[in-house]
Formats: structure tokens, sequence, C-alpha cells
């Protein structure tokens, strides 16, 4: 098989590819790509029943405050996320998914997982095990980087 060269090369090429998946899509639904991002950040966070708050949700997307105002005014206004008071303190803001960005997430990462299961099922789980630890170890080496380019800038 490949060596470490070529693999960082499929990788570059998956990053195109998901980028152009990712322009398609948002385009099509009048979005930004930072619109969908969001999307997702608030999707695992209600999935995993630990609601983002909007200073959450600017850290994860590396945005200003008023940036990360502007694009939750944009998501209201389209009605996929609502505003609401913590029940317990009534200063703390969660962001809450609305059915239409839920409808929203599910049409972008329904067919795209459809897709990428059918990539992997000719592959057993030995196989699938070694891809997942290579795909943990991608991603904290990209967290990485993005940390130490963000350090120099």
């Amino acid at each position: 098989m490949g060596d470490a060269g070529e693999l960082i090369d499929l990788l570059r090429t998956f990053n195109l590819e998901a980028d152009r998946f990712v322009e398609v899509f948002t385009r099509a639904h009048g979005l930004h790509r930072t619109d969908l991002n969001a999307v997702a950040y608030i999707w695992r966070a209600a999935e995993e029943d630990k609601p983002l708050t909007p200073g959450e949700l600017a850290r994860k997307l590396r945005l200003s405050p008023a940036a990360t105002t502007a694009l939750l005014d944009r998501l209201t206004r389209a009605g996929h996320v609502e505003r609401r008071h913590d029940t317990a303190d009534r200063r703390r803001v969660h962001l809450e998914m609305q059915p239409s960005a839920r409808a929203l997430a599910q049409a972008f990462f329904t067919p795209l997982g459809q897709h990428l299961r059918a990539a992997f099922d000719e592959f057993d789980d030995e196989a699938l095990d070694a891809a997942t630890r290579v795909l943990i170890r991608v991603n904290k080496a990209t967290a990485k980087a993005a940390d130490e380019a963000r350090s120099t800038a």
C-alpha cells in the first residue's frame, strides 16, 4: 500500500472534496459555511444534552463576540436557532436548535453518512479500527498545527 506521503495527499484531497461538498450545500441553502459549522456544534451539544452558550460557540468557531452575535442573529432570523435563558440562572443563555435546523443538518449529514458507510462496507472491523486510530491522530495533529499557526499569526 501507500506511505505517509500518499496518505497526506489523500487527506488533502479529502479536505478539498469535503470543502466542495460544504460549498455546494451552503450555497443551495443560502448559508455561510460558519452557519453550517455552528448548526453542527449546536446539534452535537443537544445530542449530548449539554446545550451551548453563545460564548462556548464563539470559542469553538474561533469568532469574536460581535461575529458570533451576527451569526446567531442570522440563524435566529432563519428560524434555525433560538436563544433560551437558563431556568436556574437567567443571566445564562443556551442555544436551542429548532426543527428547521435539524432538518437542515439531516439533509446535509444523512446523504454524506450514507456514502461514507457504503465506502466503509468493504472493510472488516480490524481495518476500521486501524482507520479510526489514524483519524484520531490526524485530527489531533491538525488541531495542534492550527493552534501553532494561530499563536504565530
